[in-house]
């Protein structure tokens, strides 16, 4: 077992804190075929992202890839890049810091929020550690994807949970397994559609593109695909659609193994060829925009729609720091934080502060 990772020193008079640690995908730390050598190195070491025999797929993934694609993708990472940084982790870090107002504005004021990557930084590690020198005793782990995945929100509670077996003082930990069905999320994204539809009219067809998975997790018990469909169909059906108005997809196959259908790429183009000449997409499964939507769905999405005949291509944007998804983000905290928090925590505190000074003496 690794070493223990080092602790605050322990004191009677400190007031143990109440946590919440938002956990994202990750990004590398520049656009550069450098920085996503190791980034993509990382994430594709992983074996919930990698279900292929480990010897087999080291050669694979350092013989061919990771001297292939670092270069190719570093261009794709380039073409969405702002002047702020990676799109994902400006997205994520600005979720925290609203989450934090917004909780603080409902009485809760001494939660401590922070945020962390699943793969490159900040860690989730240092996370943890720095909400452990901050006191935090209770924690709550939101893992920023609507629909439960193996390759997403366990990999990231795995990263939660590794962190804590180096930890000698543990906090009390609860986790967010899913919110695809929570009625503040759906409406949130319902919401963004309206807006969207309010400034632009709307389109002939809604497309859904949620990210894919291999369609082997699905045989063998991931309920991924079931929860993105429920979600399209909630959606759907809180925007008055009817079946024939949205259509639910799949992205970003990797690899040559069939994946859960049926693939964006397809759908866009059979769209097109059918004559549907104005198509409004979105991605659902991701809250915050990355190179999956920004590139990927908003780019090469359109090119694809254009090309084989299509005439009108809109992109909606992720929920990002929309205020109704930071609202569904505070009610889904204080949901999971039941019991850890009142309506105000003041009292709670100098409560515990002068039991804490009764220990002492």
């Amino acid at each position: 077992m690794p070493a223990l990772l080092q602790e605050p020193p322990f004191r009677h008079d400190y007031t143990p804190k109440t946590g919440v640690l938002l956990i994202n995908l990750g990004t590398p730390q520049a656009p550069t075929a450098k920085a996503l050598r190791p980034y993509l190195k990382q994430f594709l070491s992983d074996t919930r992202v990698i279900e292929i025999p480990k010897a087999v797929w080291w050669f694979i993934l350092n013989g061919i890839i990771l001297n292939v694609r670092p270069r190719k993708s570093a261009a794709k990472y380039a073409s969405i890049w702002t002047a702020e940084g990676s799109p994902l982790l400006v997205n994520t870090r600005k979720q925290a810091s609203l989450l934090k107002g917004l909780l603080g504005e409902r009485g809760h004021r001494h939660l401590v929020v922070d945020y962390a990557m699943r793969y490159g930084q900040p860690s989730v590690q240092d996370a943890l550690q720095r909400m452990r020198q901050a006191g935090v005793e209770r924690l709550l782990v939101v893992p920023l994807y609507p629909q439960y995945a193996g390759s997403s929100s366990a990999t990231a509670l795995d990263d939660v949970f590794r962190t804590l077996m180096r930890m000698r003082n543990m906090p009390e930990l609860r986790t967010v397994r899913h919110f695809h069905d929570n009625p503040g999320y759906i409406q949130a994204l319902a919401h963004s559609v309206r807006e969207h539809w309010r400034v632009n009219g709307r389109a002939d067809k809604l497309v859904m593109s949620f990210h894919g998975v291999p369609r082997f997790t699905l045989d063998k018990g991931d309920p991924y695909h079931c929860e993105c469909l429920k979600t399209g169909r909630l959606l759907g059906e809180a925007l008055g659609l009817a079946k024939d108005e949205y259509v639910v997809c799949f992205q970003s196959r990797f690899g040559k193994a069939e994946w859960i259908k049926p693939y964006t790429t397809e759908v866009l183009t059979k769209l097109a060829k059918e004559g549907v000449a104005k198509i409004d997409i979105m991605c659902p499964g991701f809250v915050s925009d990355c190179l999956e939507t920004l590139e990927e769905i908003a780019m090469e999405g359109k090119e694809d729609f254009l090309t084989h005949g299509g005439k009108e291509y809109r992109y909606i944007p992720c929920l990002n720091d929309h205020p109704a998804w930071i609202s569904a983000l505070g009610d889904l905290a204080e949901t999971h934080l039941g019991g850890w928090i009142a309506t105000s925590d003041d009292a709670e505190i100098r409560q515990q502060r002068a039991l804490n000074c009764g220990a002492k003496s």
